[in-house]
């Protein structure tokens, strides 16, 4: 595990932007193409409005493929879609072929559309094991990730999948990788600012006893990849070292 804290958000959003560049750029150069997880809610927007602009030209945009690791059960033009917020910030400003890009159909049931999404990324990766070269993670105050929530069934779920789950405290489904197909990823960057975070970040990273049902976060530990936290000074305030 790499911690890395920065004393401004724009500090840390021009280092996590110079790791992506640099993780792309190899995987490009070593398979020809990279597989990318985004990461929903607000807080990559800016990131990613920095890779459509400043740095639109240190990636070929045209070899890589584009997951979400989680969706909101809402319909794909709602607001709270994670898809929509992606597609704005920079799918459709860099012209990203539809085919490199790869939604979890909301229009369906929750089961099915989990169901349906796992079968599009199996059918990506022809079959094999389902190793992405990023993902990119946030993390809410409850420490959630993805859509790991505290106390749902999606923490028992031991499959490389997509998976359903109803999250009690938000009276909705959502659709997430599980922990396992995370933990198969090459590459793990947590993106994490604000003093909310700071008591969730200090149980995760910190704890020595793991309580995964009250912390899912912790869950996340890569089978053979690396995981680099990128906090602000406030989000890590807690912090011993």
């Amino acid at each position: 595990m790499n911690v890395l804290i920065y004393n401004t958000q724009s500090e840390l959003f021009e280092d996590l932007v110079e790791y992506i560049v640099k993780i792309a750029n190899q995987s490009i150069k070593e398979k020809d193409c990279f597989n990318f997880v985004l990461t929903g809610g607000n807080s990559p927007k800016a990131l990613y409005e920095m890779l459509a602009t400043t740095y639109k030209d240190k990636i070929d945009w045209t070899k890589v493929y584009f997951f979400f690791g989680d969706e909101r059960n809402v319909a794909p033009n709602h607001e709270s879609y994670n898809g929509l917020m992606a597609k704005n910030a920079i799918l459709a400003p860099l012209n990203i072929s539809e085919d490199h890009i790869f939604y979890v159909d909301t229009t369906l049931e929750p089961e099915k559309a989990a169901i349906e999404y796992h079968k599009a990324i199996t059918n990506h990766f022809d079959g094999g094991d389902l190793v992405f070269d990023l993902i990119l993670l946030g993390m809410g105050d409850d420490a959630h990730t993805a859509s790991l929530f505290p106390g749902t069934s999606i923490l028992k779920n031991r499959e490389v999948e997509i998976d359903s789950v109803y999250v009690e405290k938000l009276s909705t489904y959502r659709i997430s990788f599980t922990a396992p197909l995370i933990n198969k990823a090459k590459n793990i960057a947590f993106l994490v600012f604000g003093t909310g975070k700071a008591e969730a970040v200090k149980h995760v990273i910190e704890d020595q006893q793991k309580n995964t049902d009250l912390y899912p976060t912790q869950l996340i530990n890569p089978i053979d990849g690396n995981v680099t936290w990128f906090l602000d000074h406030e989000a890590a305030g807690l912090l011993n070292n």
